[in-house]
């Protein structure tokens, strides 16, 4: 038997490209969201109205990952294969994952920078690996892992500190992101164990719809009213659910084709992306001593922790 010819994705400049794209998207997530306060009128106390706005956004995603599932060869099996049990783990994980997860968040992001929020919700990578330490018998912590769990933390501390020496943080605001970053990590552990038994694209594009769908109908008992705005609104809403179809389809892809840590790597570029992103974007100022500072330790860190991970655990 003729060998499988490897993949295009499976070469480095393809996949590094690629990885950098989703890492690109991501990124563009935290000014987005903020803009998107703007152009739907979104007040700075209004919990209902941005769980509303991020409601919508994921059950679009969802939506749109579940189309392009639902057209590919052999989509119809899969869902004919979930069973009850199936079905709950899908519910339980979208509510953890997409309805608690971005509750938080979002509440989150708007009380603080878009730059200080992507550098704050990069902490999720160094709660994985704690987490994983303790779950996995086969990921425990190396030196060099534990080095960069370090270097992340101190960036999360140093990045709410003022020159005059002053801290800046509240729970409403940085906490919650911090919050929704350890929900991440929690829900990935629970999304790879119920993976083994569900395809991993169907498992996501359901959980984020019915996340996504639960947190809006939650917006709307608690009084919110459907997210209007101008054509401007609705197209950034749309680019920010097709960011996370397209980011997540293509970042699935490359895991499947790629060393995990070959690709996990790249997410040193989302706090990068999200802090020049709300620069531009925004017009945030991130010339500041603890930017400056903290940055370069999150991104070290992730590199560190990312890299230093070649085994992935079963």
């Amino acid at each position: 038997m003729q060998p499988l010819k490897p993949s295009p994705l499976s070469r480095p400049l393809i996949a590094s490209l690629l990885a950098s794209l989703c890492a690109i998207l991501w990124g563009s997530a935290y000014p987005s969201i903020k803009l998107g306060y703007e152009l739907f009128l979104v007040g700075p106390d209004d919990t209902a109205a941005k769980m509303a706005f991020a409601g919508l956004r994921f059950t679009f995603a969802g939506l749109l990952v579940l189309l392009f599932r639902y057209f590919q060869q052999g989509e119809k099996q899969r869902f004919k294969s979930l069973d009850g049990k199936a079905w709950i783990q899908i519910l339980m994980l979208g509510l953890l994952q997409t309805t608690i997860h971005y509750a938080f968040f979002y509440i989150g992001v708007s009380y603080t920078t878009g730059a200080k929020s992507s550098i704050l919700n990069s902490s999720s990578v160094f709660f994985s690996a704690l987490l994983a330490h303790w779950v996995y018998t086969n990921d425990h912590i190396s030196l060099r892992k534990g080095l960069g769990i370090l270097l992340g933390f101190i960036s999360v501390v140093m990045v709410n500190f003022e020159p005059n020496l002053g801290i800046t943080f509240s729970l409403k605001g940085e906490g919650f992101v911090v919050i929704a970053a350890f929900l991440t990590s929690a829900s990935a552990l629970y999304s790879k164990r119920v993976s083994r038994k569900i395809d991993p694209v169907l498992l996501t594009s359901m959980q984020l719809f019915l996340g996504g769908l639960i947190l809006f109908a939650l917006a709307l008992s608690q009084g919110a009213s459907f997210p209007t705005s101008s054509l401007g609104g609705y197209v950034l809403l749309l680019y920010m659910a097709s960011l996370s179809a397209v980011a997540f389809s293509i970042w699935t892809t490359l895991l499947k084709h790629n060393k995990v840590s070959s690709i996990t790597v790249f997410n040193f570029l989302i706090p990068v992306v999200g802090t020049f992103l709300s620069a531009l974007l925004l017009g945030e100022s991130i010339f500041r001593l603890q930017y400056l500072l903290a940055l370069p330790l999150v991104v070290a860190g992730i590199v560190l922790v990312t890299y230093s991970s070649s085994k992935t655990p079963v």
